[in-house]
């Protein structure tokens, strides 16, 4: 399965795009849509990239999560729900994935505890952070469409 074309402009609208190299609300180098540092692209600061060098590597990170979904979901899900969990996975990674209580919930097919689930991950470094409720929400509403 992959991500529709509205899970990418969900993603891109709730982590925006920014062709100049940024540090995010943890403090990690970040450019283009979400993208960090990796094995493709190192992001230093003041690093600049055109649309086009975004949208590649926005290409790149969403294949991985959509990968990450496939690989550890073993329950059917719609294409909402799959577009939900891939913008999840893209902001949270893999390891904290594998080992939440969303994905076990999930995978023991309890699809109405996910929703709230999800809403519980609007921290980042222990401080509250209204985009992350707001982003939550939005893939609490997509899970359940």
């Amino acid at each position: 399965m992959q991500m529709s074309e509205k899970g990418l402009e969900f993603l891109a609208q709730v982590e925006g795009e920014k062709l100049v190299a940024y540090k995010d609300t943890g403090g990690v180098w970040t450019i283009g849509v979400g993208h960090i540092s990796d094995q493709h692209l190192t992001v230093t600061s003041g690093m600049k990239i055109s649309r086009e060098v975004s949208r590649f590597l926005l290409s790149l990170d969403v294949a991985e999560a959509e990968e990450i979904v496939t690989r550890l979901v073993t329950v059917p899900l719609s294409q909402n729900q799959f577009d939900a969990l891939v913008s999840f996975v893209f902001n949270i990674g893999e390891g904290q994935f594998k080992s939440s209580t969303l994905l076990k919930k999930l995978n023991e097919e309890d699809y109405g505890a996910v929703p709230a689930q999800l809403k519980r991950w609007v921290y980042d470094n222990g401080k509250l952070i209204a985009g992350l409720v707001k982003r939550r929400e939005g893939e609490a509403n997509l899970f359940t469409q």
